[in-house]
């Protein structure tokens, strides 16, 4: 079972992640998953850094696909800005690490890249303004207003990076397969509840077998 996790910013998406990685005894890839791609693609990490879930406009998300579908070798591909071959990269990346283990994997369009794949569990955790702040203020040690204008930052990125690559929109409820308030159910609730979703979901796979 490979679990994917979008989040907001402050939501503690990551730190579900961890736990939830933990408790089923899966590895964990957040920030990995870059030093993986660079690994596998021969591009160098500050690359992928420096483009990891940013959006941009210089080309449409159809071309990217379309050069994805054509392969790697082809001269679409070789004429692609870098930043498109970064996510291709990516995208590649992770539907090796789906196909040969369970993992959890938060953010970089996980979800969208594994969309075909029925042994996958896509979630997207938020969260409640102020809880999101406090989080971003002990994480970081700045300011309520500036954590707000961190967190209001990043959430535009990552929904601009997330709508502009694929064919769905970042946080919208149909774009998931099951959507945490962390405010509600807190770290440690929001875990159970997953682990639970996705017991149900083996459950019921195994009976459709």
């Amino acid at each position: 079972m490979v679990i994917t996790i979008g989040r907001q910013s402050g939501s503690g998406g990551r730190m579900i992640g961890e736990l939830l990685a933990k408790r089923l005894g899966v590895k964990f890839y957040d920030r990995e998953l870059l030093t993986r791609a660079a690994k596998e693609s021969g591009y160098c990490e500050e690359l992928f850094e420096s483009h990891d879930e940013k959006p941009t406009n210089s080309f449409l998300y159809s071309l990217v696909m379309d050069t994805y579908s054509l392969g790697f070798g082809s001269s679409a591909y070789m004429d692609m800005p870098i930043n498109h071959k970064i996510f291709l990269a990516q995208f590649e990346t992770i539907k090796k690490i789906a196909e040969h283990e369970d993992c959890v994997i938060v953010g970089r369009c996980a979800d969208y890249a594994l969309n075909n794949y029925k042994n996958v569990v896509s979630v997207f955790i938020s969260g409640d303004d102020e809880d999101k702040i406090k989080r971003l203020m002990s994480y970081t040690n700045i300011t309520a207003d500036k954590a707000k204008e961190l967190m209001i930052k990043t959430d535009k990125k990552r929904a601009g990076y997330y709508n502009y690559y694929t064919s769905k929109r970042w946080g919208d409820t149909k774009s998931y397969d099951l959507c945490i308030n962390s405010s509600r159910l807190g770290i440690e609730g929001s875990v159970d509840l997953i682990l639970s979703y996705v017991d149900i979901k083996n459950k019921i796979r195994n009976t459709e077998k």
